[in-house]
């Protein structure tokens, strides 16, 4: 089988090329579930006030949402390495008029250009799994987080139990991977899906990753039978 995520040049020319259909097919694949995931993401944000990292922000769903659940107490700094991607985010956020809650721009997940306690909380939502370096990309999110912040992942996993453990790779490696390619145009960017998700399959696998981070209370909780997670640890305070 060929693969998709060993080259980080690969993986964001990938995402350049389905950022036009990227929102469509995310609503679409994940039967809108997608948008739910998100919301439960950013409501662990609760409680912590001033800046927050959006790492890997792509077309802004997850800033945009801490800005209408938080926008009070939040200001968001969305982080992406897919200059279209963030063009769409931009377009977005002007449409909704959260462009002085939003700040966008472009830059390396595993170089973050930040100094060292910048964010009240940081968080990445489906983007972890592209990194290549995971961890260095992990460290590089706590860095910026202030002692006592709270760091988040959001990602896909597989489902451990019930009828779900049984349908859903099917749906995942089969079905997924070829809606997803003949919509976006791009039979690659979807076969890429399954595979880079088989590479890390548990919440268990993030959250053994953030405790060698350096990260303390790290927790994980399962969304919709266990198709993606919320993994999220504390910064130790300093």
């Amino acid at each position: 089988m060929r693969t998709y995520f060993l080259h980080p040049e690969s993986i964001r020319n990938l995402f350049d090329t389905i950022a036009p259909r990227y929102d469509f097919l995310n609503r679409l694949l994940s039967l809108r579930r997608d948008i739910y995931w998100r919301k439960m993401a950013v409501r662990e944000l609760e409680g912590f006030e001033g800046w927050v990292l959006d790492l890997a922000t792509g077309t802004g769903d997850v800033a945009i949402e801490i800005a209408h659940q938080n926008g009070q107490k939040n200001k968001v700094f969305g982080l992406d390495f897919s200059e279209p991607m963030i063009k769409d985010a931009h377009r977005k956020l002007q449409i909704k008029g959260l462009t002085e809650k939003v700040v966008l721009g472009l830059g390396d997940a595993l170089s973050l250009p930040f100094r060292r306690n910048t964010f009240s909380a940081s968080i990445i939502a489906f983007g972890l799994r592209n990194v290549v370096e995971k961890e260095q990309a992990l460290a590089e999110m706590v860095r910026v987080t202030k002692g006592g912040g709270k760091v988040i992942i959001l990602e896909f996993t597989l489902p451990q139990k019930g009828m779900m453990r049984s349908l859903y790779p099917i749906y995942f490696k089969r079905i997924l991977p070829r809606v997803g390619g003949l919509v976006s145009g791009n039979p690659g960017a979807y076969a890429y899906l399954p595979q880079s998700v088989l590479r890390f399959r548990h919440p268990e696998d993030y959250e053994e990753m953030m405790i060698r981070t350096g990260l303390e209370n790290v927790s994980f909780r399962r969304l919709t039978g266990g198709i993606a997670s919320i993994i999220e640890g504390t910064k130790r305070l300093q």
